[in-house]
């Protein structure tokens, strides 16, 4: 099952309308990831399970940071958007 069978409309429409992004960059971005992931530890963000995060390029090269949550094996995608460079720091010295 692919993530657009997933994702409810009202996250689909505000990575369309807030972030540029569609879904099937995102599922471009789960193929494409080269590197772990990484959990969001902040009070604010913390969920259960853990919230969790990786940046990877699309089929086009664009970069993305995706943020999910993982229920047995089900992703429930947050958001994804383009990362700025704290972000992308932070990923390349810890994933």
């Amino acid at each position: 099952m692919s993530l657009e069978d997933t994702v409810p409309r009202n996250i689909k429409m505000k990575l369309i309308h807030k972030h540029n992004v569609n879904i099937s960059e995102v599922e471009e971005c789960f193929s494409n990831r080269e590197y772990g992931f990484l959990e969001d530890t902040r009070e604010q963000h913390k969920t259960n399970p853990p919230t969790q995060w990786f940046i990877a390029e699309t089929d086009y090269g664009r970069k993305l940071k995706v943020i999910f949550i993982e229920f047995d094996g089900h992703i429930e995608l947050k958001t994804a958007y383009e990362p700025n460079q704290i972000e992308l720091d932070i990923y390349e010295k810890h994933a």
